[in-house]
């Protein structure tokens, strides 16, 4: 089938509760030979444990083309708004007085 004569326009149809959408702040990642699964989860103070909001089910097909649309836009993003910067993780000090690393004792 020539591609060229595929229509890939469409419109997306929302739901009025899918519209408003839902905050994530993690997202974990699984996957099994057939599928990745991911768990978009929320952390909060004062929650023991992140609350998943939503859970998404892709093949694996499917998925690689999620990592490159989001790459795609990720890119888009930065040239109108500049560098997205994720924070530095913070250096942990060592418990002992000493550097166990350097060979002190």
């Amino acid at each position: 089938m020539d591609n060229n004569n595929i229509d890939n326009n469409f419109h997306l149809i929302l739901s009025q509760e899918t519209y408003r959408g839902n905050y994530s702040n993690l997202a974990v990642i699984s996957h099994s030979s057939s599928e990745f699964v991911i768990d978009f989860a929320r952390v909060s103070p004062g929650l023991k444990q992140p609350e998943v909001c939503d859970r998404v089910v892709l093949a694996p097909e499917h998925a690689k083309r999620l990592l490159f649309a989001l790459q795609d836009n990720i890119g888009k993003y930065e040239n109108t708004f500049g560098q997205i910067r994720l924070p530095q993780p913070k250096q942990q000090k060592p418990i002992a007085p000493f550097d166990i690393n350097k060979g002190e004792a």
